[in-house]
Parts: structure tokens; sequence; C-alpha cells
């Protein structure tokens, strides 16, 4: 954690079946281990996504769920924000919230994961990319 501290994440039910199905498939405490049973490399989803010839970024992951977040629901900033292990830029308010809304960020990780697990079947992909940019105006 770049923050240096505790940053406590409430499962959604979908998150604990994926878990479950892991355990004890290996002999390390690691949940995802690398090839040699130790911790994953920061690069790792990173060489998956190239692998996989997928035009994204591992940092696309957290943005999309502070798009759907901010866009798509009524939760608070802050909660996103916690929930993305953000850390309060106002010191006088850093020194005030203490407390981690653990039990309110709960259901909004279960409603993230029900937006995730959607079945989309309308819709047009649009490239972000300048050329593409033109093309879609």
């Amino acid at each position: 954690m770049k923050a240096k501290r505790e940053h406590r994440v409430p499962l959604s039910d979908a998150a604990w079946e994926i878990l479950e199905s892991l355990r004890g498939l290996h002999d390390t405490p690691y949940i995802f281990p690398g090839s040699r049973l130790t911790s994953l490399s920061d690069a790792t989803l990173s060489k998956v996504l190239k692998d996989l010839k997928i035009q994204a970024v591992p940092h696309g992951f957290r943005s999309t769920f502070k798009d759907w977040a901010v866009e798509c629901t009524n939760y608070p900033s802050e909660m996103s924000e916690m929930a993305l292990a953000h850390v309060v830029a106002d010191k006088v308010e850093a020194a005030y919230r203490r407390g981690d809304m653990l039990e309110r960020r709960r259901q909004m990780m279960d409603d993230w994961a029900r937006f995730c697990q959607q079945e989309w079947s309308t819709g047009t992909v649009v490239p972000i990319s300048s050329a593409g940019a033109r093309a879609a105006a």
C-alpha cells in the first residue's frame, strides 16, 4: 500500500466464491501466487493484459470503478475514495476522519459486483484514441 496503512476491503459474494474456489489450491499464504509460489510482481496484471492483447492498463479498472460510483450511484464520493485507498489531501479533514466506512462500503461493493456481472447486449464501442475520437465526432 502506498499509504503505508491498513486497508480493509469488504468483499462481495462473488469475490468470496472465487476465494473459496482457490482454498487449498496452493501450499502458500498467497491467494494468487506467482510461478514460484511467491507474491506477484506489480507488473503481472499489465503483462496478462498485454499477453491477452487487451488494450487496457490495470489503473483503468480503478478508474472504471470511480466513474461508476460517481455517475451511476448515489454513494458519497468519500466512500469511493476510501474504497480506492486514496489519502485525504486536506490535513484537517484527515485528522478527523478515523473510520473506514467498512459496513457502508460493503453494500457499494456488492452493487459494483452486480454491475460488473451484467450482460451487455447493445451499444457501440468507440475507441478512445485520438483517431477514434475524431471518427465519433
